[in-house]
């Protein structure tokens, strides 16, 4: 009878968002726009709505190991109260190093006890690289990042990692790797892990997966490097409104020259868009203000493995070699450009990426003279 009357307590996610004034039109609409990012079917937008609005708050236990809080910020930091917000702020966030209240032996205490009372139901988010090469680098009331890792993780549901530095070892990772820097996958291989990558990731990414995991109690699908692939399918380029200057050859040479004030194409200045996979040209950042590109500023490619070791920012990914140059030519004869020539060079290999969705790499890129 206890357990009843607990459980009568606990509100729902949907009691919740009524008390903070979300009007069921309004939900309605987030479920909505959570089925069409998720390549579900509308049929399935009742089934999201009852699952959100029915479940009760789970729990998330945050760790925090190599980094630096901005993927914290970055799911944090809103300019007014939104209705994803609102989907954070109804689960249980019941341990995380930079928002809790306790420390020291309590913080611990309160990690433990989700554990215990949660076995097999809670997530795990983790941001952060784990050093191997000495775990001393990073510890947190005296455990080391890979000891506390293994344990939380042994009773969760599923794993998510946040941020390229906990799917990829990201910038600690970078050569030469002092650390020993790994990805949270690397060490968990019985648990399903899901990465989700950025420097720092998009907030709308994680409220999704919450949705979808609310609603069908597994993570959605996952590409080969275990990202969601509703937002992780195509690459920044196909989506880029910047991409028909690429496809008539107009290339910015430097960041104030009459190509860049024009908005023309930033692949000459290093931008990695061709080659990232991620929806920052679809969803974009500070209320779906801008991104990167949009703002001036060229792809760093921060969503994909390795992306701090790709040759620099600035350098472009290949440059056209003598034979591509001469298509280039008699492309522009008929009004196409050199970025025509160029994407026919690479046309096959990027469908049969796009249709095996394999991930396009620099050396996808570099032509042969």
């Amino acid at each position: 009878m206890r357990e009843d009357n607990s459980m009568k307590k606990t509100p729902t996610v949907g009691e919740i968002l009524q008390a903070k004034g979300v009007s069921r039109r309004g939900f309605l609409k987030y479920c909505a726009t959570t089925a069409s990012i998720l390549a579900l079917p509308p049929s399935m937008i009742p089934r999201i709505a009852e699952a959100v609005e029915n479940a009760r708050r789970p729990s998330v236990i945050w760790l925090s190991f190599q980094e630096c809080t901005g993927c914290t910020e970055s799911l944090t930091r809103s300019a007014s109260p939104t209705v994803e917000g609102l989907i954070f702020d109804a689960i249980s966030l019941d341990y995380h190093h930079t928002l809790q209240a306790a420390a020291g032996d309590q913080a611990e205490a309160a990690r433990h006890a989700a554990m215990e009372e949660n076995e097999g139901g809670y997530l795990v988010l983790v941001d952060g690289s784990i050093p191997l090469a000495n775990p001393g680098y990073s510890t947190i009331a005296g455990i080391s990042n890979v000891d506390m890792l293994k344990e939380t993780v042994a009773g969760a549901a599923a794993v998510v990692a946040i941020g390229s530095c906990a799917a990829f070892g990201g910038i600690p990772g970078a050569d030469p790797n002092p650390t020993g820097a790994v990805s949270v996958q690397d060490l968990v291989t019985d648990k399903p892990v899901m990465n989700v990558p950025g420097c720092p990731p998009i907030p709308m990414v994680m409220t999704a997966v919450l949705a979808h995991f609310l609603t069908f109690g597994t993570l959605p699908n996952l590409d080969k490097h275990g990202r969601p692939m509703a937002f992780f399918g195509t690459t920044i380029h196909d989506r880029c409104y910047r991409r028909p200057f690429y496809e008539q050859g107009k290339f910015a040479e430097t960041f104030d020259d009459e190509g860049a004030k024009a908005g023309w194409c930033l692949y000459k200045l290093g931008c990695k868009g061709p080659i990232t996979y991620n929806a920052c040209a679809t969803t974009k950042w500070n209320q779906a203000t801008s991104f990167p590109i949009e703002s001036g500023h060229g792809c760093l490619g921060c969503s994909e493995p390795n992306f701090w070791d790709m040759g620099g920012f600035y350098n472009a990914l290949s440059e056209p070699t003598l034979d591509i140059q001469r298509a280039a030519g008699i492309a522009a004869a008929v009004g196409a450009g050199a970025g025509l020539a160029v994407g026919a060079v690479n046309q096959m290999k990027k469908k049969r990426a796009q249709s095996n969705h394999e991930t396009v790499t620099v050396d996808d890129f570099k032509e042969e003279a």
